[in-house]
Protein backbone atom coordinates (compact mmCIF):
# COMPACT_ATOMS: atom_id res chain seq x y z
CA UNK A 1 0.00 0.00 0.00
CA UNK A 2 1.41 3.37 -0.99
CA UNK A 3 2.01 6.26 1.37
CA UNK A 4 -0.64 8.34 -0.38
CA UNK A 5 -3.39 5.86 0.56
CA UNK A 6 -2.33 5.64 4.20
CA UNK A 7 -2.13 9.41 4.63
CA UNK A 8 -5.18 10.95 6.28
CA UNK A 9 -6.97 13.55 4.17
CA UNK A 10 -8.38 15.45 7.16
CA UNK A 11 -5.69 17.21 9.23
CA UNK A 12 -5.61 16.48 12.92
CA UNK A 13 -7.39 19.28 14.79
CA UNK A 14 -4.82 19.78 17.54
CA UNK A 15 -1.90 19.61 15.10
CA UNK A 16 -3.61 22.04 12.76
CA UNK A 17 -4.14 24.51 15.62
CA UNK A 18 -0.46 24.41 16.65
CA UNK A 19 0.45 27.35 14.42
CA UNK A 20 2.24 29.26 17.19
CA UNK A 21 4.38 26.23 18.06
CA UNK A 22 5.35 25.84 14.41
CA UNK A 23 6.16 29.54 14.07
CA UNK A 24 8.41 29.48 17.12
CA UNK A 25 10.29 26.53 15.68
CA UNK A 26 10.71 28.27 12.32
CA UNK A 27 11.94 31.50 13.93
CA UNK A 28 14.40 29.54 16.02
CA UNK A 29 15.86 27.84 12.94
CA UNK A 30 15.84 30.96 10.73
CA UNK A 31 17.35 34.39 11.09
CA UNK A 32 15.27 37.03 12.90
CA UNK A 33 12.56 38.63 10.80
CA UNK A 34 12.64 36.23 7.83
CA UNK A 35 9.62 34.09 8.78
CA UNK A 36 6.52 35.50 7.13
CA UNK A 37 2.83 34.74 7.19
CA UNK A 38 1.31 31.29 7.60
CA UNK A 39 0.38 30.26 4.06
CA UNK A 40 -0.83 26.64 4.22
CA UNK A 41 -0.90 23.36 6.08
CA UNK A 42 -0.80 19.80 4.76
CA UNK A 43 -1.76 16.54 6.47
CA UNK A 44 1.18 14.16 6.26
CA UNK A 45 -0.62 11.25 7.96
CA UNK A 46 -2.49 10.34 11.09
CA UNK A 47 -1.87 13.13 13.62
CA UNK A 48 0.97 14.57 11.53
CA UNK A 49 0.64 18.05 9.98
CA UNK A 50 3.13 20.32 8.20
CA UNK A 51 2.73 24.09 8.50
CA UNK A 52 4.15 26.36 5.79
CA UNK A 53 5.34 29.91 6.45
CA UNK A 54 6.46 32.51 3.95
CA UNK A 55 10.23 33.04 3.71
CA UNK A 56 11.41 36.65 3.50
CA UNK A 57 15.09 35.83 3.12
CA UNK A 58 16.72 37.66 0.22
CA UNK A 59 17.46 35.30 -2.66
CA UNK A 60 14.80 32.76 -1.61
CA UNK A 61 11.81 34.04 -3.51
CA UNK A 62 8.95 31.57 -3.35
CA UNK A 63 10.56 29.40 -0.66
CA UNK A 64 8.67 28.39 2.48
CA UNK A 65 9.54 27.31 5.97
CA UNK A 66 8.01 23.86 6.54
CA UNK A 67 7.47 22.85 10.16
CA UNK A 68 6.07 19.38 10.83
CA UNK A 69 4.28 18.71 14.13
CA UNK A 70 2.87 15.43 15.42
CA UNK A 71 0.75 14.06 18.25
CA UNK A 72 0.90 10.64 19.80
CA UNK A 73 -2.21 8.46 19.92
CA UNK A 74 -4.65 9.53 22.66
CA UNK A 75 -2.30 12.37 23.63
CA UNK A 76 -3.25 16.04 23.75
CA UNK A 77 0.30 17.39 23.62
CA UNK A 78 1.56 18.38 20.15
CA UNK A 79 5.32 17.95 19.66
CA UNK A 80 7.76 19.26 17.08
CA UNK A 81 8.97 16.84 14.41
CA UNK A 82 11.27 18.80 12.03
CA UNK A 83 11.87 22.23 10.51
CA UNK A 84 13.17 22.69 6.99
CA UNK A 85 13.26 25.30 4.23
CA UNK A 86 11.58 23.98 1.06
CA UNK A 87 10.94 25.52 -2.37
CA UNK A 88 7.38 26.41 -3.27
CA UNK A 89 5.62 25.99 -6.61
CA UNK A 90 7.05 29.28 -8.01
CA UNK A 91 10.33 29.25 -6.08
CA UNK A 92 13.55 30.55 -7.54
CA UNK A 93 15.83 27.50 -7.63
CA UNK A 94 19.36 26.86 -8.83
CA UNK A 95 19.72 24.74 -11.98
CA UNK A 96 20.17 21.03 -11.57
CA UNK A 97 23.72 20.03 -10.80
CA UNK A 98 25.60 18.64 -13.78
CA UNK A 99 28.82 16.62 -13.42
CA UNK A 100 31.99 18.30 -14.65
CA UNK A 101 32.42 15.72 -17.39
CA UNK A 102 29.05 16.77 -18.84
CA UNK A 103 29.22 20.46 -17.97
CA UNK A 104 31.81 21.55 -20.51
CA UNK A 105 30.44 23.05 -23.70
CA UNK A 106 32.12 24.09 -26.97
CA UNK A 107 33.84 27.44 -26.54
CA UNK A 108 34.23 27.19 -22.74
CA UNK A 109 37.98 26.59 -22.79
CA UNK A 110 40.24 29.57 -22.27
CA UNK A 111 44.00 30.22 -22.19
CA UNK A 112 45.73 27.86 -19.77
CA UNK A 113 42.80 25.44 -19.48
CA UNK A 114 43.51 21.73 -19.88
CA UNK A 115 40.99 19.18 -21.12
CA UNK A 116 42.35 15.65 -20.56
CA UNK A 117 40.87 12.84 -22.63
CA UNK A 118 40.12 9.45 -21.17
CA UNK A 119 42.04 6.39 -22.23
CA UNK A 120 38.88 4.75 -23.58
CA UNK A 121 37.54 7.84 -25.38
CA UNK A 122 35.33 6.58 -28.20
CA UNK A 123 36.40 9.44 -30.44
CA UNK A 124 40.02 8.25 -30.52
CA UNK A 125 41.89 5.12 -31.48
CA UNK A 126 45.59 4.15 -31.51
CA UNK A 127 47.60 5.84 -34.22
CA UNK A 128 49.81 2.80 -34.74
CA UNK A 129 49.72 -0.70 -33.28
CA UNK A 130 52.05 -3.66 -32.97
CA UNK A 131 49.30 -6.23 -33.37
CA UNK A 132 50.41 -7.10 -36.90
CA UNK A 133 53.89 -8.50 -36.36
CA UNK A 134 56.02 -8.06 -39.51
CA UNK A 135 57.99 -11.00 -40.96
CA UNK A 136 61.57 -11.55 -39.66
CA UNK A 137 63.14 -10.28 -42.88
CA UNK A 138 61.15 -7.04 -42.80
CA UNK A 139 62.94 -3.78 -42.14
CA UNK A 140 60.58 -3.11 -39.20
CA UNK A 141 60.89 -6.51 -37.50
CA UNK A 142 62.32 -6.85 -34.01
CA UNK A 143 65.15 -9.08 -35.26
CA UNK A 144 66.29 -6.51 -37.79
CA UNK A 145 65.98 -3.77 -35.21
CA UNK A 146 68.25 -5.65 -32.82
CA UNK A 147 70.84 -6.14 -35.54
CA UNK A 148 70.81 -2.47 -36.43
CA UNK A 149 71.17 -1.45 -32.78
CA UNK A 150 74.05 -3.89 -32.30
CA UNK A 151 75.88 -2.55 -35.32
CA UNK A 152 75.37 1.03 -34.22
CA UNK A 153 76.62 0.21 -30.72
CA UNK A 154 79.79 -1.36 -32.11
CA UNK A 155 80.51 1.48 -34.50
CA UNK A 156 79.84 4.25 -32.01
CA UNK A 157 81.33 2.32 -29.06
CA UNK A 158 78.18 2.85 -27.05
CA UNK A 159 77.05 0.93 -24.00
CA UNK A 160 74.00 -1.30 -24.05
CA UNK A 161 72.01 1.19 -21.98
CA UNK A 162 72.80 4.03 -24.34
CA UNK A 163 72.04 1.90 -27.38
CA UNK A 164 68.57 0.95 -26.15
CA UNK A 165 67.70 4.44 -24.95
CA UNK A 166 64.94 6.25 -26.84
CA UNK A 167 63.03 4.80 -29.77
CA UNK A 168 64.59 1.63 -31.16
CA UNK A 169 65.69 2.01 -34.73
CA UNK A 170 63.88 -0.25 -37.17
CA UNK A 171 60.75 -0.48 -35.05
CA UNK A 172 57.26 0.47 -36.20
CA UNK A 173 57.34 3.51 -33.92
CA UNK A 174 60.65 4.67 -35.42
CA UNK A 175 59.37 4.36 -38.97
CA UNK A 176 56.15 6.16 -38.08
CA UNK A 177 58.11 8.94 -36.39
CA UNK A 178 60.38 9.37 -39.39
CA UNK A 179 57.40 9.59 -41.73
CA UNK A 180 55.73 12.17 -39.52
CA UNK A 181 52.86 9.89 -38.60
CA UNK A 182 53.77 9.09 -35.03
CA UNK A 183 50.67 10.13 -33.09
CA UNK A 184 49.71 8.08 -30.08
CA UNK A 185 46.03 8.32 -31.01
CA UNK A 186 44.03 9.43 -34.02
CA UNK A 187 40.36 10.08 -34.65
CA UNK A 188 38.26 6.95 -34.74
CA UNK A 189 35.41 6.39 -37.16
CA UNK A 190 33.01 7.40 -34.41
CA UNK A 191 34.97 10.62 -33.81
CA UNK A 192 34.90 11.44 -37.53
CA UNK A 193 31.15 10.86 -37.74
CA UNK A 194 30.36 13.01 -34.70
CA UNK A 195 32.51 15.85 -36.04
CA UNK A 196 30.88 15.59 -39.46
CA UNK A 197 27.39 15.67 -37.93
CA UNK A 198 28.30 18.71 -35.85
CA UNK A 199 29.71 20.62 -38.83
CA UNK A 200 26.81 19.60 -41.05
CA UNK A 201 24.33 20.95 -38.51
CA UNK A 202 26.09 24.33 -38.28
CA UNK A 203 27.15 24.87 -41.91
CA UNK A 204 25.35 22.30 -44.01
CA UNK A 205 23.03 22.23 -46.96
CA UNK A 206 19.87 22.17 -44.82
CA UNK A 207 20.52 25.52 -43.14
CA UNK A 208 18.49 28.59 -44.04
CA UNK A 209 21.59 30.34 -45.41
CA UNK A 210 22.35 27.48 -47.79
CA UNK A 211 18.74 27.24 -48.97
CA UNK A 212 18.79 30.90 -50.02
CA UNK A 213 22.30 30.84 -51.56
CA UNK A 214 22.75 31.23 -55.34
CA UNK A 215 25.12 28.22 -55.47
CA UNK A 216 26.88 25.73 -53.19
CA UNK A 217 30.41 25.88 -51.81
CA UNK A 218 31.63 23.08 -54.06
CA UNK A 219 31.81 25.59 -56.95
CA UNK A 220 33.06 28.56 -54.92
CA UNK A 221 36.60 29.87 -55.33
CA UNK A 222 36.79 30.75 -51.63
CA UNK A 223 36.61 27.06 -50.62
CA UNK A 224 39.95 25.73 -49.32
CA UNK A 225 40.20 21.92 -49.66
CA UNK A 226 41.15 19.76 -46.69
CA UNK A 227 42.96 16.44 -46.57
CA UNK A 228 41.72 13.09 -45.37
CA UNK A 229 38.48 11.22 -45.79
CA UNK A 230 36.42 14.28 -44.83
CA UNK A 231 37.67 16.12 -47.93
CA UNK A 232 34.88 14.47 -49.92
CA UNK A 233 32.24 16.35 -47.97
CA UNK A 234 33.86 19.40 -46.30
CA UNK A 235 36.22 22.30 -46.86
CA UNK A 236 37.22 25.58 -45.22
CA UNK A 237 35.66 28.92 -46.12
CA UNK A 238 38.14 31.72 -46.86
CA UNK A 239 35.69 34.52 -47.62
CA UNK A 240 36.20 37.23 -44.99
CA UNK A 241 32.73 38.64 -45.69
CA UNK A 242 30.99 35.27 -45.47
CA UNK A 243 29.22 33.99 -42.33
CA UNK A 244 31.51 30.93 -42.16
CA UNK A 245 34.92 32.56 -42.66
CA UNK A 246 37.59 30.24 -41.23
CA UNK A 247 35.02 27.52 -40.47
CA UNK A 248 34.63 24.02 -41.82
CA UNK A 249 31.68 24.03 -44.22
CA UNK A 250 29.92 21.25 -46.09
CA UNK A 251 30.30 21.19 -49.84
CA UNK A 252 26.53 21.62 -50.22
CA UNK A 253 26.55 24.72 -47.99
CA UNK A 254 26.34 28.14 -49.57
CA UNK A 255 25.88 31.83 -48.88
CA UNK A 256 25.44 35.12 -50.71
CA UNK A 257 29.21 35.61 -50.88
CA UNK A 258 29.69 32.94 -53.54
CA UNK A 259 32.53 33.82 -55.91
CA UNK A 260 30.36 33.22 -58.98
CA UNK A 261 27.31 35.05 -57.75
CA UNK A 262 25.54 37.27 -60.31
CA UNK A 263 26.88 40.82 -60.63
CA UNK A 264 24.58 43.40 -59.12
CA UNK A 265 22.78 45.28 -61.94
CA UNK A 266 23.48 48.98 -62.35
CA UNK A 267 20.72 51.34 -61.36
CA UNK A 268 18.63 52.28 -64.44
CA UNK A 269 18.96 55.76 -65.88
CA UNK A 270 15.79 57.79 -65.64
CA UNK A 271 14.06 58.60 -68.94
CA UNK A 272 14.15 62.21 -70.18
CA UNK A 273 11.18 64.25 -68.98
CA UNK A 274 8.17 64.41 -71.29
CA UNK A 275 7.55 68.05 -70.41
CA UNK A 276 10.52 70.41 -70.46
CA UNK A 277 10.10 72.58 -67.38
CA UNK A 278 13.31 74.61 -67.96
CA UNK A 279 12.97 76.11 -71.48
CA UNK A 280 10.11 78.56 -72.15
CA UNK A 281 7.18 77.45 -74.27
CA UNK A 282 5.95 79.82 -77.04
CA UNK A 283 2.16 79.84 -77.27
CA UNK A 284 0.36 81.58 -80.19
CA UNK A 285 -2.73 83.68 -79.48
CA UNK A 286 -4.06 83.30 -83.07
CA UNK A 287 -4.04 80.32 -85.33
CA UNK A 288 -1.11 80.52 -87.72
CA UNK A 289 -1.36 80.31 -91.49
CA UNK A 290 -0.41 77.08 -93.11
CA UNK A 291 3.30 76.96 -93.84
CA UNK A 292 4.14 80.17 -91.98
CA UNK A 293 5.60 80.71 -88.61
CA UNK A 294 3.39 82.76 -86.33
CA UNK A 295 4.73 86.07 -85.16
CA UNK A 296 4.93 87.05 -81.61
CA UNK A 297 1.74 88.78 -80.51
CA UNK A 298 1.74 92.55 -80.38
CA UNK A 299 0.56 93.84 -77.10
CA UNK A 300 -0.62 97.26 -78.52
CA UNK A 301 -2.57 95.62 -81.33
CA UNK A 302 -4.24 93.34 -78.91
CA UNK A 303 -5.10 96.29 -76.72
CA UNK A 304 -6.57 98.23 -79.68
CA UNK A 305 -8.93 95.41 -80.63
CA UNK A 306 -9.94 94.79 -77.06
Amino acid sequence: MSAATTRSRTPDRLCAEAVDLAREAAEEAAAPGVVGEHVALVSEGDRVVTHFFECKEFGYRGWRWAVTVARASRAKLVTLDETVLLPGPDALEAPEWVPWSERLRPGDMGPGDLLPTEADDLRLEPGYSGEDVPPPNSVVSEEMAERVDAEDAELADLSDAEATAGTARGSIAAVAEELGMRRARVLSRYGLHTAADRWEESFGGKTAMAQAAPASCVSCAFLVPIAGSLSQAFGICANEFGPADGRVVALDYGCGGHSEAAVMPKPPRPAPPVLDTVAPDVLALRPSREGSVPDAPDATEDLGHS
